[in-house]
């Protein structure tokens, strides 16, 4: 198939919870989530929005104490209490309001609390936990997830994951010759303004446990802040320049993917908004000449499965 995916994580403030400070741009980023869902509508693009569990909560205590963590400290910043008063830690609306959108949008997980799963410290034990607790709350929520975006993309404890049910996620990013040179920026630069190949395309594959393995092929803000400073005009911006040769190549492939990830807190500026109106407004183009289908993560998962069943296995744990 050849395919476009977009995927989204959705963290607020627990992407950064572990850090040593939280970044000031989260403070917009429920306005910045809002938007994206309006641009999405717009364009009628659906993608596959990555939840940290914890947002699906109204509530809690703040200390989550029967809860496997990393560290002792691990919820010191949990402000507990109600989503009214503490809108960064509790999505308080912005679940719904992806599901109500006309796109049809697929909620996916990001874990409970933010956990890097292929971080030694997570053992098999926090990996249950955050796997399960947060697809428990979904489910109470009324939203049956299947598909999983790792933390900052720390792949790990997969076999958790076949075990509680859920059918794929995004894997890491193919290797690119500008990756393995000591002047990265600068090749990053060269692959995204001069190179007229652009990013890979992936080839989603069963993985050893029976979940389907989406690689991204493109992260839409990772050109270098130096290079964003020099590109100030929109149509000179490599990253819309990269993406939309991401979107070409896989409307021209006989087979492959496309997958463009980001996340509603990368969007602090009216031209990152621009920079993804430009991006959707050219895959609408190409879908609408039938070149290219835009699927969830979910979707195509559900498209390897149709065409080999024997991977589909029965979820050992809750759901």
């Amino acid at each position: 198939m050849n395919a476009v995916v977009l995927s989204l994580d959705a963290e607020l403030a627990w992407g950064y919870h572990d850090l040593s400070e939280i970044p000031d741009h989260v403070e917009s980023a429920r306005t910045s989530w809002s938007r994206l869902l309006a641009l999405f509508d717009e364009f009628n693009v659906p993608a596959t929005w990555a939840v940290v569990g914890h947002l699906f909560l109204d509530s809690c205590d703040g200390t989550h104490a029967d809860h496997a963590t990393p560290t002792d400290d691990w919820f010191g910043r949990d402000p507990g209490g109600v989503a009214e008063c503490h809108p960064q830690w509790f999505a308080d609306g912005l679940i719904e309001d992806i599901a109500d959108a006309s796109a049809n949008h697929e909620i996916a997980c990001h874990s409970f609390s933010h956990v890097e799963y292929g971080d030694v410290r997570t053992s098999r034990e926090i990996a249950v936990a955050e796997t399960r607790t947060s697809l428990e709350i979904a489910d109470d929520s009324g939203y049956d997830v299947e598909s999983f975006v790792f933390p900052r993309n720390s792949v790990g404890h997969r076999d958790v994951l076949a075990a509680y049910g859920f059918t794929c996620y995004r894997g890491t990013r193919p290797e690119l010759w500008c990756d393995k040179t000591r002047f990265r920026s600068l090749a990053k630069l060269i692959d995204r303004t001069v190179s007229r190949t652009g990013p890979p395309l992936v080839t989603p594959e069963t993985d050893d446990y029976g979940l389907v393995n989406i690689p991204a092929s493109m992260f839409l803000f990772g050109d270098d802040g130096r290079v964003r400073t020099l590109t100030k005009n929109v149509w000179d911006d490599p990253g819309i320049r990269s993406a939309k040769r991401g979107i070409d190549r896989a409307a021209e492939a006989d087979d492959g993917v496309f997958h463009l990830w980001m996340r509603p807190g990368n969007f602090t500026e009216e031209r990152d908004f621009e920079r993804l109106r430009v991006v959707l407004e050219h895959l609408a183009m190409r879908r609408d000449e039938a070149r290219v289908k835009v699927l969830t993560m979910g979707q195509i998962a559900g498209h390897l499965r149709e065409e080999d069943p024997t991977t589909t296995r029965t979820p050992i744990g809750p759901r």
